[in-house]
């Protein structure tokens, strides 16, 4: 216990402490611009930055990755903001909250192992783009000004690295490019034109809505849906961290913990997040592994807002706009183009369509689970592929069946077999090469027994497997007096 503390705490402070330092100056812009999406005030989406932030420092399953406001999440939170206001919007982030926990307690995050390889491609390739698609707004088209300090930004964050790492470079950027465009008075944008920020603590509140069935009716298939959508997010960007550090998580406790962070947030005013990619990127880059990185963004988020509100909202926009654009080119997986050259047609295209839906969508879950679908249609069709070969001794003809029987194969199953035979012919079928998984397929036998037994031939099944031959006790309609089942 205590040499997990150690490890997940302090084994990397100098690190933790400056990566989480950066991290909170790039949680500010994003956490505006979401409460601004899901239209409450920005104070919304930074007090819940702060609260996920260091609570799931604490309760999360993955050391060092970034939870807080999200935009897939805010999304999500238009029409309940728009229809029933805020005291709605924070009773659902409560609910959402409870149902991310009880998916917890019920370890649902073993369903991870179900999304495939080119999925998680797909979704992290996305997700880059859309990074990089929500920058465009704050650069393009402005000034001349705001490119080159896009262009310092990004030299600074590629090309210092290379002579100083004692310090993040993307820490370096943001302080030194503040400074001169205060001392300058530059025309530029700054993180004050997203928001106001309110210096104050967030507060311990009930929200002011009835408790009665029918408020349960109206949050609630907003909940389901956050909850959904931030488990998935927060599993697969857990997922992400592990392979970019080299470490295993646990997934369960990071659902329980995005729950419980959540239904807190809630009772402070705060919207419900999840697990930010971005952020979490971010803070891998600058050297943050551990707990402490999370904690000290929440914390230093805060101390922001508190204590220097007033020059926060002087960090020029550009800056911030470079250090994202970074976070996407690390992102995106550029080996995607060889993949898609190696990669089997079906796996390559998984991955394109859903970071074709998640892009145009913008909403993760609709992609993944896209992704997740077309990835079983291909597999199903894949292993329907049944074959039926058939032999002929002087004593029976013989049907050896190789493959899987089950919805999907059944019609080429019976189309494999010639019911044109002699009466009283042996038939043998023969399924040691074969498996049977479900009531179609033990319909399909039915119909190839029934149909020569109706011709007067003798049929006879063998090569069953255990599990095979337990389906086919339990559901086969033909044992009897004209049918004989011989399992071997």
């Amino acid at each position: 216990m205590v040499e997990r503390i150690k490890r997940e705490w302090f084994s990397n402070i100098r690190g933790d402490i400056l990566a989480g330092i950066v991290v909170a100056l790039a949680l500010i812009p994003e956490a505006i611009a979401f409460s601004i999406i899901a239209g409450v005030d920005p104070m919304v989406g930074l007090y819940a930055s702060f609260c996920i932030a260091v609570i799931i420092a604490f309760v999360g399953g993955r050391p060092g990755m970034i939870s807080a406001a999200t935009g897939a999440m805010a999304l999500l939170m238009v029409p309940l903001v728009k229809d029933y206001g805020l005291q709605y919007l924070l009773a659902a982030t409560i609910l959402t909250g409870i149902i991310q926990l009880i998916f917890g307690l019920f370890k649902i995050a073993k369903l991870m192992k179900f999304i495939p390889r080119a999925v998680m491609i797909g979704f992290v390739n996305a997700l880059a783009i859309l990074i990089f698609m929500a920058q465009v707004p704050h650069f393009v088209g402005i000034s001349t000004l705001t490119y080159v300090f896009v262009a310092i930004t990004l030299i600074i964050v590629y090309v210092l690295p290379r002579f100083f790492k004692a310090i993040p470079a993307p820490l370096i950027a943001i302080i030194i490019l503040t400074s001169v465009a205060i001392w300058g008075h530059l025309d530029l944008g700054t993180v004050g034109d997203l928001g106001r920020i309110t210096q104050t603590l967030p507060s311990f509140f009930i929200p002011d809505i009835p408790f009665n069935f029918e408020t349960l009716q109206i949050i609630f298939p907003y909940s389901v849906a956050l909850a959904i959508v931030g488990l998935l997010e927060s599993l697969l960007t857990s997922s992400i961290v592990d392979d970019m550090t080299g470490t295993e998580s646990n997934k369960n406790r990071e659902s329980r913990g995005q729950g419980i962070a959540n239904i807190i947030t809630g009772f402070f005013g705060g919207m419900a997040g999840c697990a930010m990619i971005g952020q979490s990127v971010i803070n891998v880059k600058s050297g943050g592994r551990g707990r402490l990185s999370t904690l000290v963004a929440g914390l230093f988020l805060i101390f922001l807002i508190l204590v220097l509100g007033g020059l926060v909202v002087q960090i020029p926009m550009p800056v911030l706009v470079g250090i994202m654009i970074m976070v996407s080119i690390g992102t995106f997986d550029w080996t995607s183009f060889s993949y898609l050259r190696k990669a089997p047609k079906t796996d390559a295209l998984v991955m394109l369509t859903t970071v074709i839906i998640v892009v145009a969508t913008h909403d993760l879950s609709k992609g993944v689970i896209a992704g997740v679908i077309l990835s079983a249609i291909f597999f199903v069709a894949k292993i329907s592929k049944l074959e039926v070969r058939r032999r002929q001794t002087s004593k029976e003809i013989i049907f050896d069946v190789t493959g899987q029987l089950f919805f999907a194969s059944v019609e080429g199953f019976i189309k494999a077999f010639d019911f044109n035979i002699a009466e009283d012919v042996n038939i043998v079928i023969d399924f040691s090469h074969a498996h049977i998984w479900d009531d179609s397929g033990v319909g399909a036998v039915d119909k190839v027994v029934i149909k020569y037994r109706e011709n007067n031939n003798h049929v006879t099944i063998k090569g069953l497997n255990a599990s095979s031959k337990k389906i086919i006790d339990k559901l086969a309609v033909y044992q009897d007096a004209n049918a004989q089942l011989k399992a071997h």
